[in-house]
């Protein structure tokens, strides 16, 4: 934490002065350091401490760069913010830790000798249950979606904002629901070891559908979250891994993604010329593969530093309207009530709509807010971890898993204010009742 606290104020300076790239720099190795220092300790490579440092932290320190004329440094009070939100889940995950039943340094050793997924084989039949009725819910979702509005996105050419469009209220959430079943896959694939041939090839079969779905809505966000959460659950359940194997099976998964998101891209219409035009990069010969990524990591933050400015300027809090979304959304009463959620979108453009996953907590509370939901994803964070090494109902990799990519992601979007988030989580929680019910 020294480490980042002088990295952070020399970043800080470094920006004052117009350094920008040396200020992104110092940010990004305190990153590194800090991830490094979980994964040495404890031997999880998906240490949510540690993986939520490297995107946060790491996120911020890509976007101190300033490499699109639609970024300007930030208020004192978002450098606040930003600190206040890292420091406060730091500290309580820390003191957590400290009191917990068993020492992390023992996560390694814990297993040494045995494949956890020897404790889960009873756990087969339920585990296959649970994904075939997500991937039937999802399919009859998609093909009523389809139906109804009477086109399919990837189909479409010429409208870049095609998905946006394919949804109908309250059905989405079944369709997209089908990002879960790889990682159930990976689950039962463990508990049955492939000794059941005709499940293992129905699974394989839905597994396609559940992939298919993603790529004919033409959304590179449910196909990524797919194959993130399925690795995730993998690498959870089984720590006896070849470094070359991970290697080679991580390149391949990365082509196979970079190719599926090439060709979305091009379905939606997001061309070179489009994209360029809305990010406005300084240097317009900066190649899009860099300058994509490069914007959905840094202009989320600058989006936040739009918001810290517009309630400086005048704009009041939404006082937990906004961190409630979830329940006017699923509850149905965002439209009985439209002003529940009638609140401004302050962002640096109109088509750059990612924020970070602290916008809505500013947005209630303000750095108050930041701090207590930093506190609470702290404590998450080390009872998940805690979790993690005792558990007994397979279903808790999923969970893990979904907590790890929203940590991972942590400067995409405001996970916890998202109604899909918890919609994930409760058919998760639907699953694991079902699954321990069985055993």
């Amino acid at each position: 934490m020294i480490v980042y606290l002088i990295c952070y104020l020399a970043s800080f300076l470094l920006a004052r002065g117009g350094h920008f790239y040396l200020s992104g720099l110092c940010l990004m190795g305190a990153a590194v350091f800090l991830y490094v220092q979980d994964f040495k300790r404890t031997g999880n490579c998906i240490h949510l401490r540690g993986v939520f440092a490297l995107a946060w932290v790491g996120g911020q320190g890509v976007s101190c760069l300033k490499l699109s004329r639609l970024a300007q440094d930030w208020t004192f009070l978002t450098w606040l913010c930003f600190l206040a939100a890292f420091v406060s889940f730091y500290f309580v995950f820390e003191i957590f830790e400290k009191r917990g039943r068993d020492n992390y340094n023992s996560y390694a050793s814990r297993w040494k000798g045995q494949k956890r997924w020897h404790d889960f084989r009873a756990c087969e039949e339920p585990v296959f249950i649970c994904a075939l009725a997500v991937t039937a819910v999802s399919l009859f979702c998609f093909v009523l979606e389809a139906v109804v509005l009477g086109y399919v996105p990837f189909f479409l050419r010429g409208v870049p904002h095609a998905y946006s469009y394919f949804h109908i209220t309250g059905v989405h959430y079944f369709t997209v629901s089908c990002v879960l079943v790889p990682a159930l896959s990976v689950i039962f694939f463990h508990s049955n070891g492939g000794r059941d041939r005709l499940r293992t090839g129905i699974l394989i079969g839905a597994d396609v559908i559940a992939v298919l779905i993603p790529i004919l809505c033409v959304s590179r966000f449910q196909l990524i979250l797919a194959a993130a959460l399925a690795v995730i659950t993998y690498l959870m359940m089984d720590i006896h891994i070849d470094p070359l194997q991970m290697i080679i099976s991580a390149a391949v998964l990365f082509i196979g993604l970079l190719a599926a998101y090439i060709i979305l891209a091009i379905a939606r219409s997001h061309d070179v010329e489009y994209l360029n035009g809305i990010f406005e990069m300084k240097n317009s010969r900066t190649p899009i593969f860099i300058t994509q990524p490069y914007m959905y990591i840094a202009n989320n933050y600058d989006n936040f530093d739009c918001l810290v400015r517009a309630m400086a300027s005048g704009y009041s809090h939404s006082f937990g309207l906004k961190m409630l979304f979830p329940l006017w959304a699923l509850t149905g009463l965002k439209f009985l009530v439209p002003s529940l959620t009638a609140f401004p979108l302050f962002t640096t453009k109109e088509e750059l709509t990612t924020v970070t996953l602290f916008y809505d907590a500013y947005y209630d509370f303000g750095i108050l807010g930041v701090v207590l939901l930093g506190c609470l994803l702290g404590f998450l964070a080390w009872y998940l971890t805690d979790m993690v090494k005792h558990i007994r109902n397979p279903i808790g990799y999923l969970l893990y898993a979904q907590i790890a990519v929203y940590f991972g992601l942590s400067f995409f979007t405001t996970w916890f204010s998202n109604p899909a988030t918890w919609f994930y989580l409760a058919l998760t929680g639907a699953a694991a009742v079902y699954v321990e019910w069985r055993q």
